[in-house]
């Protein structure tokens, strides 16, 4: 799953942030899959307190399975897997997710995998120039929330060898899948009042780099409006001898967060862009040209639920249990990968469409999604055998179907009950399950 690579030339008019566009487009025709995890961690005998990265760090080994390590500005742990055919690149990441839990509960910690922080306020310990000129951009209370307390699965596709069916597909199921797997119902000890606060989080920064991409008939093309509209956050400035320099990145140009690797390098500079110009009012100004270089970091910058960067990234599903979350993957996996299978669940999902905000407000309990999220886990579990699927695996996935999808309860309504019932506390829930 390699971008393009771009260089460190002039921007000369929108028909080059085209051309970038169109790149975005073209990957590898393949099937694979690659995952990017992100979990919480919470100190076991103070689930309240904020945990120090350098302690999460220091408490980890070395993976089996290959992953990258990189931090969340609030210290939300990422495990970043190989890309690989299913079964594999399931694997391996298992393995390091099981790896990484027993360590950290070894070392008085519980890796928790949930879509919004429940307890704790936002508070940031990253400090790279990056997330300080993203921090200023945003504001209160929404920057904070996203940029500190959020979890993701993302997972990452090949193009394939039409790209726009893919790019549809990954559209059109969105809104269903964030029902399915809406799991952060919480913040701060009380319920949010959406089934999943962090798409709510997501929907409430600026629109023109959070709103889904347009639906049309070419994706390049409405990607190239995107790119042009979205405000313009920031820019780098780079000494051109400076060996350290971003220099030039493509549509693979990750944002690298990190302290394990070391995020974005020492010697970058970045300057807030504070007039809210967009790319498209940038370039009809007369003032320091952009560079294509620029222009990457921009689209680094930019979060639309679905983004390509020379394979497609989903990033509208939230974190997932640290044992349940091939659950989440395996499904997206085959309902955007196997004809079969997204045929009969585009058929139930296509009258869902748009309806992010709805989705995420209600989870599985509103009627119409839970029937569209049955019909899709169905389509799911007939197609995992074809794409190489372990029968655990499958099983897993019919059990999560049965414990949340048939009764129209998503994960988030479990955690809705530790704080509106007697029983458990929440605080209990975060730190009591020891890893086997």
């Amino acid at each position: 799953m390699t971008g393009l690579a771009t260089e460190n030339t002039l921007i000369r008019n929108a028909s080059d942030v085209e051309d970038f566009a169109r790149g975005c487009f073209l990957g590898s025709t393949g099937d694979q899959v690659g995952v990017e995890l992100e979990f919480l961690v919470f100190d076991r005998t103070a689930p309240d307190l904020q945990v120090p990265l350098a302690r999460i760090a220091d408490a980890l080994p070395p993976l089996p399975g290959g992953s990258r390590v990189t931090f969340e500005p609030g210290g939300q742990l990422e495990l970043s897997g190989p890309e690989g055919s299913l079964p594999d690149a399931i694997v391996r990441l298992s393995a390091d997710v099981d790896v990484t839990r027993r360590a950290l509960w070894d070392a008085g910690m519980v890796l928790t995998g949930v879509g919004l922080d429940p307890l704790r306020p936002a508070r940031r310990q990253l400090r790279m120039p990056r997330y300080d000129t993203m921090a200023a951009f945003l504001g209160t209370p929404y920057g904070p929330l996203m940029m500190c307390s959020t979890a993701s699965i993302q997972v990452n596709l090949d193009l394939g060898r039409k790209p726009a069916v893919r790019w549809e597909r990954a559209h059109l199921l969105g809104p269903v899948l964030v029902a399915a797997f809406a799991n952060s119902s919480l913040s701060e000890g009380r319920p949010y009042g959406w089934m999943s606060g962090r798409q709510a989080v997501w929907e409430r920064l600026d629109p023109t780099r959070t709103a889904p991409v347009p639906a049309a008939d070419d994706p390049a093309a409405a990607w190239t409006e995107y790119l042009l509209d979205a405000r313009l956050m920031l820019v780098g400035e780079h000494d051109e001898h400076d060996e350290h320099g971003a220099g030039g990145t493509g549509c693979d140009g990750r944002e690298d967060p990190g302290v394990l690797d070391g995020g974005r390098a020492d010697g970058e500079r970045s300057r807030l862009i504070r007039n809210g110009s967009t790319l498209r009012d940038r370039l009809a100004a007369d003032t320091r040209p952009l560079t294509l270089t620029d222009l990457a970091y921009h689209a680094t910058t930019i979060f639309p639920p679905v983004r390509p960067r020379g394979w497609l990234e989903i990033r509208y599903l939230d974190a997932q249990h640290p044992a349940s979350w091939p659950v989440c993957v395996a499904v997206t996996h085959a309902l955007v990968m196997d004809d079969r299978a997204a045929d009969t669940a585009l058929t139930a999902a296509e009258p869902y469409a748009g309806m992010w905000s709805r989705a995420a407000r209600r989870g599985l309990a509103d009627p119409g999604l839970r029937r569209a999220a049955d019909a899709c886990f169905q389509a799911a579990l007939a197609a995992l055998p074809r794409l190489g699927a372990t029968a655990g695996l499958v099983r897993e996935v019919a059990a999560f179907a049965d414990r949340h999808v048939t009764p129209g309860r998503s994960p988030a309504a479990d955690l809705l009950d530790l704080v509106r019932g007697p029983g458990r506390r929440l605080s209990a829930w975060l730190t009591e399950e020891e890893p086997a």
